[in-house]
């Protein structure tokens, strides 16, 4: 992936793939960056223009002065990395925290969100801010040990254990390696960490005009499946789809069924929007 960086501070890496289409920015989630997006960059690029950036901190993205994260400022950023592209709006897909950031933004910036896609995530509030108890448990582990203790956890925490035996260790510890490539500093993960924890948008979801899918992984252990069906609802004409089988890494675990739902929830959208625009011109 050819890598481009925004003009303006703190400036965030981003590629862009695919030439025609409609407009997709992804926002990824806690401490990734945006080679994560692959299975979907590589899936849709034929027929869509897509965007992936490192939010502020993560891979080659700058860090900026600001000590504290909110989903605001990551919504903010977001929008920044539009403005590189020369987008006025896209279809938005965030994946776990990058579904908070998109969130966040549909509601900071409507006018650029032309649909939503909100993926493992949730509204925030104690009731769902906690992962599970097996989340719970998993979840520091990542942090310790050795890099081959770390990539164990890692995959447990995204995947069921179904998906691993089905799908072979040596796929899964390829997807690992590209995850840990590149290590996201200790203070921004706290930083993040610290965002998600603020999170909350549960008394302002009925503000949602943008088209949205939500997507509930069923055997997601790191964030609870109840919080996509408050999402979807909350979020007036939300569509929820279920994913039974899948865990928290559903982008790579259902790639094709996910990419083939987002190409049909983007052409969708613009379908409703092509009929409202022609009953207002007539």
């Amino acid at each position: 992936m050819s890598e481009r960086m925004t003009e303006t501070s703190p400036r965030l890496a981003y590629v862009v793939r695919g030439t025609s289409g409609p407009d997709v920015l992804l926002i990824m989630g806690f401490g990734m960056g945006k080679e994560l997006w692959e299975p979907q960059l590589a899936g849709l690029e034929g027929t869509h223009r897509l965007v992936a950036f490192d939010n502020r901190g993560v891979g080659a993205s700058e860090r900026g002065d600001r000590r504290a994260f909110s989903m605001a400022l990551l919504a903010d950023d977001a929008c920044r990395v539009l403005d590189a592209v020369g987008l006025e709006r896209a279809h938005v897909v965030g994946v776990s925290m990058g579904g908070m950031i998109a969130q966040e933004m549909a509601l900071r910036h409507p006018s650029r969100v032309r649909s939503l896609a909100l993926v493992a995530t949730h509204p925030g509030s104690p009731r769902y801010v906690l992962p599970p108890r097996e989340g719970l448990v998993l979840f520091p582990q990542t942090f310790m040990g050795d890099a081959a203790s770390r990539m164990r956890t890692t995959r447990a925490l995204l995947y069921p254990p179904e998906f691993v035996s089905s799908t072979g260790e040596d796929v899964l510890d390829a997807r690992m390696r590209q995850m840990m490539r590149r290590a996201t500093p200790t203070p921004v993960l706290l930083a993040q960490i610290a965002a998600i924890a603020r999170h909350h948008t549960v008394s302002r979801l009925h503000r949602i005009d943008a088209p949205t899918l939500v997507v509930r992984p069923g055997k997601d252990v790191l964030v609870r499946a109840a919080g996509s069906d408050e999402l979807a609802r909350r979020i007036p004409g939300a569509r929820l789809s279920r994913y039974d089988e899948a865990g928290h890494g559903v982008i790579f675990q259902c790639a094709e069924r996910l990419n083939a739902e987002l190409a049909a929830h983007f052409a969708e959208a613009e379908a409703r929007e092509s009929r409202r625009s022609r009953a207002r011109a007539g």
